[in-house]
């Protein structure tokens, strides 16, 4: 089942189809670059005009049922509970009933903190006077999530009581626009209300990394599989962009086999506490001082953007076709162990392009998106790029102003680079995000006033 967000629709539908005949639901419209190819991968395309009136649960097992289907799957955040819960009702390999466990961040707190699990302080919050509440026994600075949100919408960093009013009507703002763009919990409908606060804990990178330039988190790629946790690998991270706007994620991490191990294990941990049956997981962790971890968040799906092409790339693992093969109940062979940087094949890493510079400073004036140029930056001898066109702006559209409580939604494009090594990979990024702003051509007045 297709919609917004997750890894880009061609490369999910064409590793799928080799592995299976695919019928494909559409909530969301099909990219314009893979919606030729879609139609050529796939068995069927339904793309129902009446969806969004429509119990979504009921329209994928209806539609399930119609095509005989032995496996749903989704690699979308907004519709894993709704698919989870069809394959219940269909008696299908799935995530099972604890998937909601890994979409509203209200519960995944709750559920580690019952498995004294380290992370955030939080509260659950559902109303203005609830904000409030919280902020007066929560040390400042916090950070205000919307509880179903993806790709770092509507966080809000809050210092002092004064700005609480200000954040939580912003963050409604941003939640609204969301769901206008697609971007929302499809089956949720009450989802928009909830919220959680929780502490902002200070991380370090130096520790960990032997090198700067590394964020202060990494994500723990993984799968379920009938119940247990395999990790695959781990990903690093440039440091975010205010408040917590994710920029790039790097493959593999370049670790220590020590401090692999020890995030692995606490990755184990949660991925079992949400008690996960069959789907991809991505936990993500905060580093900090003498060896301190905090969770983050884990998504019972595979990591959005280039994750899952990156992993391809670096460890010639399909998870796709993978999880496709364990769904339909043939055997694979997951890995017993992360993989460690000394089994890569060179580095990969996915960036995502906002309108700031490495400070995270906006740009001086607008820009147009021209992926002729963002290709031409001089690069590490060895290092390749490319222009993810689903994932981007089409050429010649005026790249939007960073919004720090939209996060990705102001994304402009999705580049993939792959290089020797995971630090070239950080330094080309680097270089990248320098000289974006000087080669990128400037908007015509008329263009920005449109």
């Amino acid at each position: 089942m297709h919609a917004k967000g997750g890894p880009p629709l061609g490369h999910v539908l064409s590793r799928a189809a080799a592995r299976a005949e695919v019928h494909l639901l559409a909530l969301s419209a099909l990219p314009p670059v893979v919606a030729g190819s879609a139609r050529r991968l796939c068995a069927s395309v339904d793309t129902p005009s009446d969806a969004p009136s429509r119990d979504l649960v009921s329209l994928i097992v209806s539609r399930a049922r119609a095509v005989g289907a032995d496996a749903v799957l989704t690699f979308s955040e907004y519709a894993v509970v709704a698919v989870a819960e069809a394959c219940e009702a269909l008696g299908l390999a799935g995530t099972g009933r604890a998937a909601a466990l890994a979409r509203d961040k209200r519960l995944m707190r709750r559920t580690w903190r019952e498995h004294g699990l380290p992370q955030p302080e939080f509260r659950s919050v559902a109303t203005e006077s609830d904000l409030y509440e919280a902020a007066a026994s929560l040390p400042f600075p916090l950070l205000l999530k919307a509880a179903w949100s993806a790709g770092s919408t509507a966080h809000q960093i809050i210092r002092s009581p004064y700005e609480v009013s200000a954040a939580w009507r912003r963050s409604r703002e941003v939640m609204a626009e969301s769901a206008q763009l697609g971007y929302a919990e499809l089956h949720v409908a009450e989802a928009q209300g909830h919220y959680v606060v929780e502490q902002i804990v200070t991380g370090t990178a130096s520790e960990w990394f032997d090198e700067p330039g590394w964020g202060d988190y990494v994500s723990v790629e993984g799968v379920v599989a009938d119940g247990t946790f395999h990790p695959v690998c781990l990903s690093g991270r440039m440091p975010t962009v205010e408040p917590f706007t994710e920029r790039a994620g790097i493959t593999p991490a370049p670790l220590s086999q020590d401090a692999q191990d020890r995030v692995v294990a606490l990755a184990r941990q949660a991925v079992d506490a949400l008690g996960l049956r069959d789907c991809g997981t991505h936990t993500e962790i905060k580093l900090g001082a003498d060896g301190r971890m905090w969770l983050i968040e884990t998504a019972a799906r595979f990591g959005g953007a280039m994750t899952v092409p990156q992993i391809e790339d670096v460890f010639g693992l399909d998870l796709v076709g993978m999880l496709v093969d364990h769904l339909l109940g043939r055997p694979v062979e997951w890995p017993e162990h992360a993989l460690t940087p000394d089994r890569a094949r060179g580095a990969a890493g996915s960036l995502v392009v906002l309108a700031v510079d490495g400070r995270g400073e906006p740009w001086h004036d607008r820009k147009v998106w021209d992926p002729a140029a963002v290709k031409d930056v001089t690069l590490s001898r060895g290092s390749e790029l490319s222009v993810v066109a689903e994932s981007s702006l089409a050429d010649g559209e005026v790249v939007p102003v960073y919004d720090p409580a939209a996060g990705a939604n102001t994304m402009a494009g999705l580049c993939l680079l792959s290089a020797t090594d995971a630090r070239t990979v950080l330094r080309d990024f680097e270089a990248l995000v320098d000289a974006l702003p000087r080669v990128l051509p400037a908007a015509r007045p008329e263009e920005v006033s449109v």
